[in-house]
Order: C-alpha cells, then structure tokens, then sequence
C-alpha cells in the first residue's frame, strides 16, 4: 500500500504564491506519475497539474504560466508552486501518485487552499 501525504494548504491573498508539498511512502515500487487535482464543494475533482517518471509535465490551461510542478524522486516528493493565485483557484487539493505494475492511483487526505482578500 502507498500513502500519500499533503501539506501546505493555507488562506492567502488575490496575487499571492502558496506551495504545496506531497509526499508518497510505505510499499511504492515504479511511480510513473505524480500530479495534482483540485475539487470543490459540489463539482467534480479537476485535472490541475502533473509529471512523469521522464521529467514531462502536464498542465490544466487554467493554471498554465503561474503554478509550476516539481519532483523530487530520491524521496518521492512532488510540489506545486502556485503563483498570481485567483479566487477561482479555491479548492481542496489532492495529491495523486500512480505506482506498480498495474499504474493504480493513490490519492492523500487533501489540502485546503482559499484564495480571499
């Protein structure tokens, strides 16, 4: 079993930056993804950003140009960055890593972040 663990959430202003941290551990054999999605109250959970085992990354158009994912893989650790963060951008964060044979999804607890003056 994989256990993934979110930090990092906060309350900040229009215009601010937040980073997230996430990190996997317990019985992870190959991680071919890690990534971050977002929910909130009463919508379904949102693509928002990912990376791959190579480096590659992927985006949702809505963040593109102010978050930013990184990885750490000595220690099975992915962040985001968020900058010029919205209103919009009010959300619980969860953190997902896709690990093993067969790619299942792990998912964490979550992490909220509210964007407000």
């Amino acid at each position: 079993q994989v256990q993934v663990v979110e930090s990092g959430g906060a309350l900040v202003q229009p215009g601010g930056s937040l980073r997230l941290s996430c990190a996997a551990s317990g019985s992870i054999l190959s991680i071919y993804r890690m990534g971050w999605y977002r929910q909130v109250p009463g919508q379904q959970r949102e693509f928002v950003a990912s990376m791959s085992n190579s480096g590659s990354t992927t985006y949702a158009d809505s963040v593109k140009g102010r978050f930013t994912i990184s990885r750490n893989n000595a220690n099975n650790t992915v962040y985001l960055q968020m900058n010029s963060l919205k209103a919009e951008d009010t959300a619980v964060y969860y953190c997902q890593v896709v690990s093993g044979a067969f790619q299942r999804a792990f998912w964490g607890q979550g992490t909220q972040v509210t964007v407000s003056a």
